[in-house]
């Protein structure tokens, strides 16, 4: 990798950050909304926040659930509201109507990788397109008075447009990238290439945000000086271990880094099972939810995946605490330190522990 000796661009988003350089947490789509947001913002918040995706379409409204993470924010750290669609007129509709809510900007998808999203030609697909980009963003521009960002992948099945789509973030005065350096084809499977992120460094007015496999603070650290990028994104890594952040700051300013241990890790699945429910879902489903955070949560438990195993298995709320206490908390457990690196091997995939299996 070519280390980028560039010094971060400056702009009014680095001007949100009180930190001397920012961390975000990535937006993912039924993920992290209002009640994720609230249990990282008890364990360490980022500097900066995405909503998950606004669909937009012709009559699309606002999503009254993913506007709640606008209007009641428990962090007061600023919020960027993520926008997904290829109607010109109906993103400009869309993006007036966020504006008048209290948001730092209005961010653009163009890295969705799931086939249902990107075979409709918006997320990850725009990236085959550089003319539509292009015309996306013009339009944007002139609508969105606050601050306009976009995140995206290197390229739709390879980086062709890459360079290209670029120059066009640069003609169309976009504030803030945020790279996550895998193809949209590559999935979240295939190895990152950081060198992706210098490039975008070296050619673009505004400032870029690195994402993709932050697994740690030291991680974090260290990617940011090889490719010179202002600050880090972090999405999955931040479900694994909701301190992260707090990390990352400690780190920044030379304090003691907090090293958290498994009962910590148990409290945290408890938070996370208080704020994931909702009254009309029974407890089937509760346990079906949280799951989707334990798959991630699991790469740092047992390196067998034997966790993640029993987990996977457990239907009711009584049998999926018991096996986090087998794991986090019994036979001396519970003050061991969490691993702060997914253990090698182990996959977050329902279907799969690990690569042997």
């Amino acid at each position: 990798m070519t280390v980028a000796n560039a010094e971060p661009k400056t702009s009014s988003v680095l001007s949100l950050c009180t930190n001397p350089w920012p961390s975000a947490l990535a937006p993912m789509q039924d993920v992290t909304g209002l009640p994720f947001m609230g249990v990282i913002a008890e364990c360490g918040s980022p500097d900066f926040y995405f909503t998950e995706f606004f669909r937009v379409y012709p009559n699309s409204k606002l999503d009254p659930e993913i506007l709640s993470s606008i209007t009641r924010n428990p962090s007061g750290k600023p919020i960027f509201a993520q926008l997904i669609g290829e109607s010109i007129p109906n993103l400009d509709r869309i993006a007036r109507e966020l504006q008048q809510f209290s948001i730092a900007g209005v961010d653009l998808n163009m890295g969705c990788p799931a086939p249902r999203v990107y075979k409709k030609n918006v997320g990850g697909g725009l990236l085959k397109d550089s003319r539509k980009i292009e015309l996306i963003l013009k339009s944007l521009r002139r609508e969105v008075k606050s601050l306009l960002t976009v995140k995206m992948r290197i390229g739709f099945e390879d980086d062709r447009n890459f360079e290209d789509i670029l120059s066009i973030l640069n003609d169309c005065e976009v504030d803030l990238l945020s790279l996550h350096t895998r193809t949209v084809l590559g999935g979240y499977r295939t190895d990152p290439d950081h060198e992706y992120v210098a490039r975008a460094v070296e050619r673009l007015d505004c400032p870029v945000l690195l994402n993709g496999n932050v697994t740690s603070a030291k991680v974090a650290y260290s990617l940011k000086c090889q490719t010179g990028a202002a600050g880090v994104m972090i999405g999955r890594s931040a479900i694994r271990n909701p301190w992260i952040f707090r990390q990352i700051r400690e780190m920044q300013l030379g304090m003691p880094v907090f090293e958290p241990r498994m009962n910590d890790l148990y409290k945290y699945v408890q938070n996370l099972f208080v704020a994931l429910g909702k009254p009309e879902m029974d407890d089937r489903r509760i346990v079906g939810r949280i799951k989707k955070f334990l798959n991630f949560v699991g790469l740092s438990v047992c390196p067998e995946g034997k966790f993640l195993h029993q987990m996977r298995r457990s239907s009711t709320p009584a049998e999926l605490f018991r096996i986090c206490e087998k794991f986090m908390i019994s036979e001396g457990l519970a003050f061991q330190k969490l691993n702060l690196e997914p253990f090698d091997s182990l996959l977050a995939r329902p279907s799969q522990e690990s690569v042997e299996s």
